[in-house]
């Protein structure tokens, strides 16, 4: 299978950092413990430093859905041992950055991993896909081992659970894991509920791609499905729509002011978004002004 193609050249944002621990590496304290919060079903997530983890329980076994950061792998496993489960059968990657495939050494020794095939050339250091990728190659069993190109189905626990890459977005690997027997879906990093989004540009990212992508997710997905995002808390499809409309507006915005001549640093003067920012504008990594700069970039850039 190739890879999906990139619909624009890729770019740096200034300040982005350099390693894929990205997101919560640069905002949170790193401590390991982990808090379990139910969801529905047969899945629960586990929040904490690092991306959320989703955790499926059943008769086949235990599912993860992204790992965190390596220190937080035996709180991981001591969290899924409260639940009742053992070690993980299966962990899904939605993308490679640290703060969700930390643990994958860990995990990987017995647990098979699945991920988009991005994923896995990332993480391998594979400069052919351009921009950033591992500095070195993991451990081979930190590598996903099964990779797929649009679309995969693992029969687990007597459900499907649903792999589907939507193109790029937060990355140009992104998976979004839908347990379809539970009603709950897992968005990694393409749906921030914690406030304005992280976009890896560099690693093929696409600010539409976002928003194209979580509004496929609202086509296909039942109206009471629960959704669990990347950082943040687990909500509904309303808190996704709202979350689709942040962003439809704030691109709207910087499209409009790109238009006129604005400059970036007019827009960031201006204040752009501060009728947005109560909301959504306490995400230490990803300032109003950062967010701000992403657009603008974008944009510039000649976005599609």
């Amino acid at each position: 299978m190739t890879p999906t193609p990139l619909r624009r050249p890729l770019f740096a944002i200034p300040g982005v950092l350099a390693c894929a621990c990205l997101v919560a590496a640069g905002l949170q304290s790193r401590d390991p413990a982990v808090e379990t919060r139910a969801v529905r079903g047969q899945v629960s997530y586990l929040v904490g430093a690092g991306g959320n983890v989703g955790v499926m329980l059943g008769k086949d076994g235990v599912l993860l859905v992204d790992d965190k950061f390596a220190e937080n792998a035996k709180p991981i496993e001591e969290a899924v041992k409260k639940l009742g489960g053992g070690a993980p059968a299966w962990l899904v990657n939605t993308h490679w950055h640290g703060d969700h495939t930390g643990g994958n050494a860990h995990f990987g020794a017995a647990a098979t991993i699945v991920s988009h095939l991005n994923v896995r050339r990332r993480l391998n250091g594979d400069k052919g896909l351009g921009g950033r990728v591992a500095d070195a190659p993991p451990a081979a069993a930190a590598l996903p081992e099964v990779t797929y190109d649009t679309q995969l189905s693992l029969h687990v626990n007597g459900e499907e659970v649903r792999l589907i890459h939507l193109g790029p977005g937060h990355t140009d690997g992104d998976s979004v894991v839908w347990f379809q027997g539970s009603n709950v879906v897992h968005m990694g990093d393409l749906f921030f509920n914690v406030g304005y989004p992280f976009i890896d540009l560099d690693s093929g990212g696409d600010v539409e791609g976002v928003i194209a992508s979580c509004k496929r997710v609202l086509e296909f997905v039942p109206a009471d499905a629960a959704v669990i995002p990347g950082h943040g808390d687990a909500t509904d499809v309303a808190g996704l729509m709202t979350y689709v409309a942040m962003l439809d507006e704030c691109l709207a915005r910087v499209r409009k002011a790109h238009l006129t001549g604005q400059t970036v640093e007019q827009m960031v003067a201006a204040d752009l978004l501060k009728d947005l920012n109560a909301r959504w504008g306490n995400f230490a990594f990803v300032t109003p002004e950062r967010w701000i700069r992403t657009l603008a970039t974008y944009v510039s850039q000649g976005a599609r």
